[in-house]
């Protein structure tokens, strides 16, 4: 074998092992709290609901809460009885001030009427501190997006939090996009 057949053995030889490098050496790597970009979503339903979560979270259920969580994150829905449609006067005047009195480190952020497909909404955000971690008792910081959507007579509050900062502005619009009246 000459050097110049030597010499391009070795050159595939090397292109050869840089092929076989895993890819996952350039994965993308998310803070805690950060939804994954390909997390899968699943259909839940509740009493006179359905919504995304993301597949594989836990589920409780508590009274007439349903509550889907992982790790850091969580997805609440409370289903109520409400005479009228709530209007940001509504929930600054009783909404606040019951928040404030009972969540941990409440500080507001924005309250806003938008539209999602199942129609207008009242959306709060505020940061309230987590519940204390039961191994550590360390609590973190959560920015929190509190959707109140109202249809003949009932409010559903739909709660997502993850923690201050998390980059979960698409999943939690998927999950809000996802909210269906279903009675």
């Amino acid at each position: 074998m000459n050097t110049h057949t030597r010499g391009s053995l070795t050159v595939l030889a090397a292109v050869g092992a840089l092929v076989a490098v895993p890819t996952t050496a350039f994965a993308e790597v998310s803070p805690p709290g950060d939804i994954p970009d390909n997390q899968a979503f699943v259909v839940q339903t509740g009493p006179g609901y359905s919504l995304k979560t993301p597949e594989g979270w836990a589920r409780t259920s508590k009274a007439a809460v349903q509550t889907f969580s992982d790790k850091y994150n969580s997805i609440q829905v409370l289903v109520t009885a409400r005479k009228t449609a709530p209007a940001i006067a509504s929930v600054r005047s009783k909404d606040i001030p019951l928040l404030k009195a009972s969540v941990k480190g409440f500080k507001l952020g924005q309250v806003t009427k938008i539209s999602r497909p199942a129609g207008q909404v009242i959306l709060m955000t505020y940061r309230a501190l987590s519940p204390p971690n039961a191994v550590t008792g360390k609590t973190i910081t959560n920015d929190v997006e509190r959707y109140v959507f109202w249809k003949k007579g009932k409010a559903a509050v739909l709660t997502l939090q993850g923690p201050q900062g998390s980059d979960n502005v698409d999943p939690w619009k998927l999950v809000s996009d996802s909210f269906k009246w279903t009675k």
